[in-house]
C-alpha cells in the first residue's frame, strides 16, 4: 500500500486534497486527527471540520502517539488521512517527556516498513518565512524541516500544494524516482 505526504504552507489546500484523494479511491477512510482543543476557537473549528467530513471518515484524536495510533487503525481501515504532522509535532515538541527526535526515528519507521493500508500525511512547510526570533520556534522549524524530508524520503508519493493546487514531486514526471533530475 502507498504513502503519501501532502505539503505546502498555511491554507495552500493540504487538507482538502488528502481528503478529496481519500474520498475518491475507497469506500472508507479513518481521520488521524493530531490538534487539541486548547481553547475555544479550536473547539469550535474542530468541531466544524469534523461535521465537514461526514459518515465517510471515522476520527480518531492522537496528539502524541502517533506510531501507535497508525499501528492500531492498520489492522482495520481502509486508508487513513493524518492531518497533520506539524501540529502533532507541537504536541510532542511541548510534552515534558522531550523525546521528539525519539518519536520522529519511531514514526519514520514505521512508514518505512509501512503494509498497512494506503495513508496520506498532511504536513506544513514552515521553512519558507523569516528565521524565528526565539529558540523553541527556530527548534520546531528545524525538527519540522528534518522531520518532512524523511518523511518524503520513505513515501512513494509526494505532492507540494499551493493555492490549491497539487504539484507532483515524488515520483517524478517521467518516472524519474526521487531525487532531484539535475544532479
Amino acid at each position: 500500500m502507498a504513502v503519501i505526504l501532502l505539503g505546502g504552507g498555511a491554507r495552500s489546500g493540504k487538507s482538502s486534497y488528502g481528503l478529496r484523494y481519500v474520498e475518491q479511491r475507497f469506500a472508507s477512510g479513518v481521520f488521524v486527527a493530531t490538534g487539541e482543543a486548547g481553547d475555544d476557537e479550536m473547539r469550535e473549528r474542530i468541531e466544524r471540520h469534523k461535521a465537514e467530513r461526514g459518515p465517510f471518515w471515522r476520527t480518531v484524536e492522537e496528539p502524541l502517539d502517533l506510531a501507535g495510533a497508525l499501528r492500531r487503525e492498520a489492522e482495520t481501515a481502509e486508508a487513513i488521512l493524518v492531518d497533520c504532522l506539524t501540529l502533532w509535532l507541537s504536541n510532542v515538541l511541548l510534552d515534558p517527556a522531550g523525546d521528539e527526535e525519539v518519536r520522529i526515528d519511531e514514526l519514520v519507521g514505521l512508514l518505512r516498513g509501512w503494509d498497512g493500508p494506503t495513508m496520506a500525511l498532511v504536513t506544513n512547510e514552515v521553512g519558507c518565512g523569516i528565521v524565528p526570533m526565539n529558540e523553541l520556534s527556530r527548534r520546531f522549524r528545524d525538527l519540522a524541516g528534518a522531520m518532512n524530508q524523511r518523511v518524503a524520503e520513505v513515501a512513494d508519493e509526494v505532492y507540494w500544494l499551493a493555492f490549491g493546487l497539487p504539484l507532483r514531486l515524488k515520483p517524478q514526471p517521467g518516472g524519474a524516482e526521487g531525487g532531484s533530475p539535475w544532479v
